[in-house]
């Protein structure tokens, strides 16, 4: 009778769970809506249900309209769920962005058909450390969690969250006995996080206010108690040997070496790497990981990333497969549930010192099945395919698609898209999963949004996805919308992602080719892009206007580059009546550009800086803040000048033009005066500019004139008989 007890005592506990867990998860979707739909919080239910041989899984069910049914095996897949019906049944798309707000039909349609979806991997990755310094630096809690909903809603089921690790790296070099100074003038600025916590560069514009390290640990709190609600498995960091100089003072005979010189730094923003072999490293994991997990818990998953861009301290295959599982150890040790994740983007970067023998040491240190790795840039390599499948360590195939948060148009989505279809099927045993590592967010979502829906049953071709796209952006069935993208698709995203940029956001150079400029597409093509774009009955969608805005903007950034390689020529032809026609030109083209981005405030300067002074809660934070977000963007550092620059309203105007009109001044002035134009000169110029905008704290305003439909009409009237020519 006892052990009947018992074990009814045990059933009910199970079941009890069982339904616990059903309703965490049915309450995360109810809260979602209310977030994202709030006037139709009543109009959804979801229900639980067990997943297909154990894959994730979605189903829509036939309903009437107004009360639509979304079942899911947990949360997420019901998230993703809850997109389709969004995408297909309502015309809606929603933004990664908070102050983007979703646009939705008066009445729900009703799902006629059922509709089941199965997922074809495990894992979908998403986030790259880049994107916390070119994005998200200054994002508050509203941000985030309008886009941990967007990877949600996407299927993303593994976030990289390296948010207020330097909370916790304060308390472990604290405890070792570095001092407040020499702790915070290690780490840098906070856009410039990313590349410190990649051991890149240290100290660069710190010290790292105390305000930002207590306020990111409760920031880092909510983002990683949502993401597990949504049932993602967060990506933390760990420790990878990158420690402070300062470090050599209490450890004076410990194997601390200098990592390799990075992006043209001085030597004081050098890296210091400890030997894992060291019984120091294996405290300092020890002592990290117990702090993280108090602090923020762990899913196991731990990304570490030794050697990305810079060199290690030997290249012999035996040093780097004795590192790589020294490394793993210290991280068993500390959790013996740990998995390693890391990116192989330093395979590719570095790839003619990551020889083959090197790269086969580096990985198969690790045990089989213990280290993840993220084939970062699949659109232009596919590293899988070159490393035996990474000698059967399990990936992840991901899209890179942006560098810098540079907001160019770039992309090669259709092959791609191709080659994802054909991992998917020959990828071997060892492909576990789909992921983008973009640097930025400021480009166009379709990219991300097609590739993790091939993550997924869907079985849509690509005539069928991109109308469906193109039908969302406009709120209707619009067949100049639809041709548009037809165009883009098949004619524009055809380029392999690299730091691109548009002329006028480049620093003038006379006579000289900037490579970052080059298009792999006729700008006719994208003329006729815009063309059909700018045939839409309205662009009330907001999806809707920013194509308008950044087709237009690269459209005629295009235009630029040949116009002022006319300037050029009529220079060296000493013509200085087309001379100073061209330049007027030029200036002209550079104010019809402000006003085109001026009409959305994610193509404007404004947002930036803004977020960087709200962060701060004094006068000396704001300006401090404003600087790290101004710096970025601009100078950067080191040799990166112009490496992360956006066509933006307000940079426009304020620094990219104020740089044109210096050059085409000085050049104009040496033709009028019969001297040579001295580029060394205007450099030397420029360079005080620049480093003087940096350090303004001018406000910063944008004002929209008149109607974006109308103006970019009227733009296209103004350029599409030059263009075409």
């Amino acid at each position: 009778m006892m052990k009947r007890n018992i074990y009814l005592i045990i059933v009910m506990l199970l079941l009890s769970l069982s339904a616990g867990a059903k309703e965490k998860d049915v309450a995360a979707m109810q809260s979602m809506v209310k977030r994202l739909l709030p006037a139709y919080a009543e109009n959804f239910q979801f229900k639980k249900i067990k997943p297909v041989d154990g894959k994730d899984c979605f189903r829509l069910e036939p309903s009437a309209p107004g009360k639509i049914v979304i079942s899911g095996n947990n949360a997420n897949s019901m998230a993703m769920g809850l997109n389709h019906y969004l995408r297909y049944y309502c015309l809606t798309t929603i933004s990664w962005y908070a102050d983007i707000p979703v646009e939705m039909p008066e009445t729900l349609p009703a799902i006629k058909e059922p509709v089941s979806v199965e997922a074809k991997v495990d894992r979908r990755f998403f986030l790259n450390y880049c994107t916390y310094g070119y994005t998200m630096p200054f994002w508050q809690w509203k941000d985030w969690e309008r886009l941990i909903d967007w990877m949600a809603l996407n299927g993303i089921n593994m976030p990289l969250a390296i948010t207020g690790q330097e909370a916790v790296w304060y308390k472990v070099w604290k405890k070792i006995g570095l001092t407040d100074e020499e702790i915070r003038s290690y780490f840098t600025g906070p856009t410039y996080l990313p590349w410190h916590r990649m051991a890149n560069i240290d100290g660069w514009n710190g010290p790292l206010p105390t305000h930002w390290l207590d306020t990111q640990v409760e920031l880092q709190k909510k983002i990683l108690a949502r993401e597990r609600e949504l049932n993602m498995k967060p990506v933390l960091p760990a420790f990878a040997g990158h420690v402070p100089g300062a470090l050599k003072r209490i450890f004076p005979e410990a194997n601390i070496q200098n990592l390799g010189k990075w992006a043209g730094f001085a030597e004081e923003y050098r890296c210091h790497f400890l030997n894992p072999e060291e019984p120091l490293f294996a405290t300092i994991q020890k002592n990290y990981i117990k702090e993280q997990t108090r602090l923020f818990g762990t899913d196991h998953i731990y990304g570490v990333d030794p050697f990305n861009e810079v060199d290690p301290p030997s290249w012999e295959p035996e040093y780097l497969s004795k590192v790589s599982s020294d490394m793993y150890h210290t991280l068993t040790a500390a959790d013996p549930k740990a998995e390693w994740m890391q990116m192989t983007w330093m395979f590719y970067f570095d790839r003619k010192d990551w020889t083959a023998p090197r790269v086969k040491a580096m990985l198969t240190g690790v045990p089989q099945d213990k280290m993840v790795l993220l084939d970062y840039h699949c659109e232009n390599v596919e590293l899988w395919k070159t490393t035996e499948h990474f000698h059967g360590q399990p990936y992840i195939w991901c899209y890179l698609g942006n560098f810098g948060g540079n907001t160019t148009l770039t992309g090669n989505v259709k092959e791609s898209g191709a080659r994802l279809d054909n991992t998917l099927i020959n990828g071997g045993n060892n492909f576990k999963g789909i992921g983008s590592t973009l640097e930025g967010l400021d480009v166009a979502q379709f990219p991300y949004e097609y590739i993790f829906e091939k993550a997924w049953t869907l079985n849509k071709d690509d005539k069928n996805w991109l109308h469906a796209l193109a039908d969302r952006h406009a709120g209707i069935t619009s067949e100049p919308v639809r041709e548009a993208w037809d165009i883009l698709f098949n004619q524009v995203y055809v380029q392999v992602p690299k730091t691109l940029g548009v002329l006028p956001n480049l620093r003038p150079v006379m006579n000289q080719p900037n490579k970052r400029t080059v298009i792999d597409y006729p700008n006719t093509a994208l003329l006729q892009a815009w063309q059909k774009l700018l045939q839409a009955p309205d662009c009330n969608r907001d999806a809707l206007r920013l194509d308008i805005i950044t087709v237009g903007r690269q459209l005629l950034g295009n235009y630029f580059l040949i116009v002022k390689d006319d300037f050029d020529r009529m220079y060296a032809a000493k013509d200085l009546p087309a001379l100073k026609a061209r330049a007027a030109e030029m200036r002209e083209i550079l104010n019809d550009l402000e006003r085109l981005n001026a009409f959305h405030s994610r193509c404007s300067l404004g947002k930036w800086i803004s977020d960087a002074r709200e962060y701060g809660n004094t006068p000396e934070l704001k300006d401090y803040y404003e600087k790290n977000a101004r710096n970025l963007i601009t100078t950067w550092g080191g040799r990166l000048n112009d490496y992360a620059s956006r066509t933006w309203a307000g940079l426009i105007k304020d620094y990219y033009s104020k740089r044109w009109d210096m050059y085409l001044d000085a050049v104009v002035s040496a033709a009028e005066n019969n001297r040579e134009f001295n580029q060394e000169k205007l450099d030397n110029d420029f360079k005080a500019f620049e480093e003087s905008w940096v350090d303004a704290t001018n406000p910063i305003t944008v004002n929209p004139e008149g109607d974006l439909l109308t103006y970019s009409r009227f733009l296209l009237k103004k350029y599409e008989r030059k263009i075409s020519e």
